[in-house]
């Protein structure tokens, strides 16, 4: 064939008069582009396929496609439109219908085309062309050199075929000054060489053929053929057969030419060496000489690589570059193929086919189980049955061994797993049918549970406790498999299932009875076999297996339906009869829709073509005629609401998705006559005589409609389809969002009824991803929130505001919307408001809402199938809480599930704040979502805050559940007069109060957490969050937990703010670290004497602010004493919300710096240091069953300080003359330390007392350093800084006041601090040495004498703790002098 040779074309619609399946494709025909000759190159559709077709002497060679059968329909000479003598592409053509082609008249039921060839086909259709319509000249004789171009209905089914496409070849010239003629010839060999009968396939609809020769291009060096053929072949022969593809120079069309015998050689293998099927995608082969006998021995070139792919694999196996041989020479062409397996029983995994393939290779049994869990995931699925069948094959087979049960019982395991992935979860319906339906191993539930009980058995060895571990986890499907073996096996032999077997299988050979019976007679047959069985036994069975004949081809003959439909109608009015027992709907309601389906032959698509056509051709003036010949205006709004719900209904409902063609040009017709159509509203339904509401509401639908329609969502395709759309129909998304802008400003008063009706599809339309689409449509909200606020008479935009919050809502949890969305929202909205006079406030405050709320949705989705529960609960309480607060139920379910009861209990109350104590019923988006019906608002509010106490009680957080039982004991005394129910709640009241004093109550610890890093979710980016960790759970614990949830994430080492480089970079950077909160006492508590444990709570609770002291240096490091340098960098961090809440974690909102001195340090530390000796020295004075280690390991610590050198440093750095001199300022303060100091002495004394009293035998030796360590300790510092005494207290009295401090809830030290202010106000003083007595100080003399000794704002650290009165001591110098009395700042946390 030669395309210089073409002289005229015709074209060849080819339609199916009625659809005969929903598996069909539409093929569409196009000239796309002229060849370097000027001929056209033309291409046929099918599907997502665009394919090239060839043109030879008349006819159209189509590349292979699964086509049935043609059926002709038109022809039109398109000669010159080819040859582009008409440049205008817009000129319409009437190409009328030869109805008599279509239908066969001897035979109606059979469509002309159907099984013929294509040539036959063209005869008949151009031999009874005779129109000449509007000037087209008449056929020419089909003799003449023609192109004829076919279009074709795909039927897909189950295959096993292997599609092959010769694509392109590149072919040296040799000695010939012009390109060669290149033939290729396909053929399917088996491994001795014999070709393959029949094997190859060129087109549907024709016989196969075991030579396949491909199309010549006339001197082409570099042909491109793309022909595509299917290949056929037995499943047990792909492993031994080859293609073949000789190439040879035609100089002539006589195909008996001898002379052109073959220059070259290519194969291929179907199957490769390890048992897979050849690789899909495509082949560079080999082209060898065939100038040698050998070429044509299949046993010796096999031996050869047959493309450049196995040379490769070969070189990397053998590590060798590979050096051809010389049996037969390798040319200098070149050829390319392509290939595609479509098939449901070879695969290209080696893996899975030795497992699918195991009886062929027991020996290595073992490692072929333990290599199909390497398999992908994707594969296993596409097997699914088959190797599970593999497996349980492989169970019962070996039944004897007990070797491999526990192999195949981890696969299993392996396999449900899989399926439990959230990416293959939608197959888990395919697992239950397997289950169900295609499951047989009936001795299987011996195996499994013995293996199930083994792993059971042996769960406290670590080797199996993640099989057991996932084994639980596919427990489920684990004992649907066991149940339903044991079943099988009970019901193997009954009668009751070789019935059902027989009704499940008879379907199935009905096909091939028909081949030797009598259609007719065979369906009597089936009618009594059906009526045979009684009435209302095996319904299901009998339903299904009439299903199955419904679908047969004994169907689908009119004789056999007059037998089988009138079976089916007493069957199924039998079972929807009202006397039936239990009617099987399901089954009644598969097989009526199946009797319809195969009933239903109206081609839907056909008139909807024709009406397309048909509308192209109107024109303006054409669609004003029509509307002119309606008598009145009810009968255009009949018309118009007919046409716009069949509009919208058509749209994307009856072509394929992927016929992009045809949809889009569909969309264009569409798009001008509603276009027309809103001329009509404008004309004779605006004003508010005519207006007609139910009518306009059709039209904004049938707009919104349009707008979505998924066909004309140009971002979900390649640029290359994008472009090719744009360039040829435009973005019809803009023109017809411009007409719904334009058409909702006509309706001037008549707004108001659309609101809030049309919020919503509003709304969808401003979502499409186009910014000029969106920057036109935003502005109706505006426009809506005017008309509102102007018609209403509360003069507000509440109904508006309600509805596109829970509107955006949904929207954006079903995919919709993005960050660029966010801000021309909130940009559009606050222009417009701002420069309005009323809505400038309220406006701007619905503008910021919905950005915010916008932004928690994104988050929302993005992290919703995110496996960390923290960032799912942040999540649910940015967008549940504050948008949906009827669902702060799920947000305490999320919080119980992670047993996170106090967050739990947090969030219910925030659901019990909603609720009043009165009768009045509870809204409905007020109840919980397993809550009853008809309850009061107090009803509902008890029980809430019962829950919540329980989960503060399980928190043991009693301090909160006693606010919450107080407000149930006045309900129930006051109100309700329950006094049984009183009694109850005060004795749950007293409990918590003996919890405070007596049960254990670890403080949480609190870790600062920052997310640094353009790779985070917008509600992590560039924030700080401070966590509150759960009991014992330290930094490392947090920090490992943290890291996991983001596994990419780059651990900080550096505890500072990060700069712009780290914020703004792609990845992700973690920074974490401890904090420490920052006590603020209820103001009930201030200036009170407070037990320990009171205290604790309020350490780590009802806490918003937190600290972080970091270290640093200035100056030049002292090598002797680097405490002279050492300064503190404290920052301070504030969290938007208060410690506890509703989530375990709230962001930083603020955040201070300020820098402490080394000697301010040096005092915090001191006082810290003696702090805690207090409350050590208390705890043991007052529980004597305490044990004494820990009061041993702090006393060793201070009077023997081996490693730090205790106070003894701060001598050094901060009691020298050099220091005083060199900063004069600090000099109260150093007296501060040094009398810190002496505190400790008398402390230490009182500890060492104790220890002596309860030290044991082992502990004398340790007990007598400590006494000989704290003399030395002692003379020292009372030399230095003068003794410390506590005045007119002895040790009697020691153990009197501590008793007492715990009796009257205070500290022992706040006791000791209340004696001495007692005895010092009351006049008690002390003789001095020479006889001069002391005066009494009064506490308020001693508190003006502190504040004037330490001014308070130069000891930053005094201002976090609870601020007393001030302690009198007695200070003797070391002379034994009595100098002076002075005061002490209690600055203590005593508890």
């Amino acid at each position: 064939m030669f395309l210089s040779s073409v002289q005229w074309y015709q074209l060849l619609f080819i339609f199916s008069p009625f659809v005969r399946s929903k598996k069909h494709y539409h093929g569409f025909l196009s000239i796309d582009n002229y060849d370097a000759r000027g001929e056209p190159e033309l291409s046929l559709q099918v599907g997502d396929t665009v394919h090239i077709l060839e043109t030879f002497e008349g006819e159209c060679r189509v590349p292979a496609s699964p086509a049935s059968c043609f059926f002709v329909s038109t022809v039109m000479d398109i000669t010159d439109i080819a040859h582009g003598k008409i440049d205008d592409d817009d000129k319409q053509y009437f190409i009328p219908f030869q109805q008599q082609l279509i239908m066969s008249p001897l035979m109606p039921s059979r469509v002309i085309g159907e099984n013929e060839p294509l040539v036959a086909v063209f005869n008949k259709v151009i031999a009874a062309r005779e129109v000449n319509h509007k000037g087209q000249g008449k056929s020419r004789p089909i003799g003449q050199k023609n192109v004829s171009l076919l279009l074709c209905f795909c039927l897909w089914g189950d295959v096993n075929d292997i599609y092959v496409t010769l694509l392109q070849g590149e072919f040296d010239r040799g000695k010939k000054k012009t390109p060669k003629n290149v033939e290729v010839i396909m053929s399917v060999l088996d491994e001795e060489g014999n070709p393959m009968e029949k094997a190859i396939f060129p087109g549907a609809g024709y016989e196969g053929i075991t030579e396949y020769k491909s199309v010549i291009y006339y001197q082409v060096k570099q042909p491109c053929w793309n022909e595509t053929v299917k290949v056929a072949i037995p499943i047990e022969d792909v492993c031994r057969c080859h293609l073949r593809l000789t190439f040879r120079h035609r100089s002539s069309q006589d195909c008996e030419d001898k002379s052109e015998k073959p220059f070259g050689m290519a194969f291929v293998r179907l199957m490769k060496s390890d048992g897979t099927t050849l690789p899909d995608g495509k082949h560079e082969l080999i082209v060898y000489k065939v100038d040698v006998k050998k070429a044509d021995d299949a046993k010796t070139y096999l031996t050869l690589p047959g493309s450049y792919a196995e040379v490769e694999e070969k070189e990397r196996q053998t590590g060798k570059s590979f050096h051809h041989g010389g049996i037969i020479p390798i040319t200098k062409d070149s050829f390319q193929i392509a290939t595609l397996t479509c098939s449901t029983k070879l695969t290209q995994n080696v893996d899975l086919l030795g497992l699918l393939n195991w009886r062929s290779n027991t020996e290595r049994l073992e490692e072929i189980l333990q290599k199909l869990m390497e398999v992908e995931g994707g594969e296993i699925i596409k097997f699914l049955q088959d190797t599970l069948d593999a497996l349980f094959n492989i169970m019962m087979e070996t039944s004897e061994e007990e070797t491999y049960d526990t192999l195949v019982f981890n696969a299993l395991v392996f396999i449900i797993s899989l399926i439990g992935d959230i990416k293959f979860q939608h197959f888990n319906p395919v697992l239950e049918t397997y289950i169900s339906k295609h499951f047989s191993a009936t001795l299987a539930y011996q195996k499994l549970t013995k293996v199930l009980n083994y792993f059971v058995g042996h769960a406290e060895d670590p080797a199996h406790t993640e099989r057991l571990y996932a084994a639980l986890k596919a427990f489920k499907y684990l004992f649907h498999f066991i149940v339903q073996s044991r079943i099988l096996y009970l019901s193997e032999l009954s009668l009751f299932v070789l019935q059902g077997a027989i009704l499940k299988y008879l379907p199935t050979i009905i096909n091939d009875l028909q081949k030797v019976f009598d259609a007719v007679e065979l369906s009597v047959q089936l009618a009594k076999f059906i009526e045979s069985i009684p009435d209302f036994q095996m319904v299901r069975q009998k339903l299904g297996c009439l299903v199955k004949i419904v679908e047969s081809n004994l169907f689908k003959q009119p004789d056999c339906r007059d037998v089988l439909l009138p079976l089916i109608t007493d069957q199924l009015s039998g079972q929807l009869d009202d006397n039936s027992n239990k009617p099987d709907l399901e089954a009644c309601v598969q097989l009526l829709s199946t009797v319809l389906d195969m009933l239903d032959c109206k081609d839907v698509g056909h008139y909807l073509a024709c009406m397309t056509a048909i509308l192209k051709q109107m024109e303006d003036a054409h669609y004003a005629q029509y509307i002119s010949t309606f008598k009145t205006r009810q009968d255009i709004i009949d018309f118009l609401m007919e046409t716009f719900i069949m509009f919208k209904n058509l749209m994307g409902n009856v072509f394929p998705p992927d016929w992009m063609i045809l949809n889009l040009h569909q969309m264009k017709v569409f798009l001008r006559a509603i276009d027309q159509y809103s001329d009509v509203l404008n004309r004779y339904f605006l004003d508010s005589t005519h207006f007609h509401l139910q009518l306009w509401n059709n039209y904004f639908h049938l707009i919104v409609a349009f707008l979505t329609h998924k066909s004309l969502q140009l971002e979900t395709f390649s640029l290359e389809k994008r472009n090719k759309i744009l360039n040829k129909y435009g973005d019809m998304r803009k023109s017809i969002g411009f007409k719904l802008r334009d058409m909702w400003y006509n309706l001037g008063q008549q707004k108001m009824k659309f609101i809030p009706a049309m919020v919503g599809p509003i709304l969808e339309a401003t979502l499409v991803p186009e910014p000029e689409l969106r920057k036109a449509t935003i502005p109706i909200f505006f426009d809506m929130m005017q008309c509102e606020h102007h018609f209403s008479t509360n003069h507000n935009f509440q109904k508006f505001e309600n509805e596109l919050i829970t509107k955006l809502d949904q929207e954006v949890e079903g995919g919709r919307g993005d960050e660029q969305y966010k801000i021309l929202l909130e940009k559009t909205l606050l222009e417009r408001c701002r420069r309005h006079r009323y809505l400038s406030q309220s406006g701007e405050a619905l503008a910021l809402l919905l950005s915010s709320l916008l932004e928690n949705l994104l988050a929302y989705r993005t992290i919703t199938h995110d496996e960390s529960p923290e960032l799912r609960m942040s999540c649910t309480v940015n967008v549940l809480v504050r948008s949906r607060p009827c669902e702060l139920k799920h947000s305490c379910n999320l919080h119980l599930d992670c047993e996170n009861y106090t967050e739990a209990a947090y969030t219910l109350l925030l659901h019990a704040e909603l609720l009043e104590w009165s009768d009045k019923p509870c809204a409905p988006h007020l109840i919980p979502w397993d809550g009853t019906q008809g309850w009061t608002q107090q009803e509902l509010k008890e029980r809430l805050f019962q829950e919540i106490m329980c989960n503060l009680d399980k928190g043991k957080m009693w301090e909160k559940a006693i606010e919450m039982a107080k407000q149930l004991v006045k309900l129930h005394e006051n109100q309700m007069f329950d006094f049984i129910e009183l009694s109850q709640l005060l004795k749950q009241q007293a409990q918590y109060y003996e919890n405070i004093m007596h049960a254990m109550r670890p403080q949480p610890e609190y870790f600062a957490v920052g997310y640094y890093g353009q790779g985070f979710p917008s509600f992590l980016r560039n924030k700080m969050f401070i966590y509150r960790g759960k009991e014992y759970e330290w930094l490392e614990d947090f920090s490992l937990k943290l890291m996991s949830q983001f596994p990419n994430a780059v651990k900080m080492t550096i505890t500072s703010p990060p700069g712009d480089n780290i914020c703004n970079s792609p990845g992700q950077h973690i920074q974490c670290f401890m904090v420490k909160p920052v006590l603020n006492l209820p103001s009930q508590f201030k200036d009170k004497e407070l037990p320990e444990q009171i205290l604790n709570y309020y350490r780590t609770n009802e806490v918003e602010k937190f600290q972080y002291s970091r270290p640093f240096r200035k100056g030049e490091k002292d090598p002797e004493n680097e405490f002279a340098t050492m300064w503190i960098e404290r920052t301070t961090y504030i969290t938007a919300y208060c410690f506890p809440g509703i989530l375990k974690w709230f962001e930083v909102k603020s955040m201070s710096v300020e820098e402490i001195s080394p000697l301010d340090n040096a005092i915090e530390t001191m006082e810290l240091a003696n702090e805690k000796l207090s409350n050590l020295v208390q705890q043991q004075a007052c529980d004597r069953s305490l044990p004494v280690h820990p009061l041993s390991m702090m006393l060793n610590g201070i009077v023997d300080p081996a490693v730090m050198g205790g106070f003894s440093n701060y001598e050094k750095a901060f009691f020298t003359e050099a220091y005083m001199k060199k900063n004069p300022d600090h000099l109260e303060r150093i007296e501060v330390l040094k009398h810190l100091i002496a505190l400790q002495i008398p402390l230490l004394d009182e500890g060492i007392r104790i220890h002596g009293e309860k030290s044991t035998e082992q502990l004398k030796p340790l007990h007598n350093r400590l006494v000989t360590c704290f003399q030395d300790l002692r003379a020292k510092v009372e030399k230095l800084y003068g003794v410390i005494t506590l005045v007119s207290l002895t040790d009697s009295t020691l153990i009197e006041g501590s008793v007492r401090a715990r009796q009257r809830g205070c500290s022992f030290w706040e006791e000791i601090r209340m004696s001495t202010i007692s005895n010092a106000s009351s006049g008690h003083s002390s003789g001095s040495s020479d006889g001069n007595p002391s005066r009494p100080a009064s506490q308020e003399s001693v508190s003006t004498a502190s504040s004037s000794l330490i001014p308070r704002n130069k000891l930053p650290c005094f201002q976090h703790r609870t601020e007393g009165s001030f302690a009198a001591v007695q200070s003797s110098c070391g002379h034994g002098k009595v100098t002076d009395r002075f005061s002490f700042p209690c600055n203590y946390t005593f508890c």
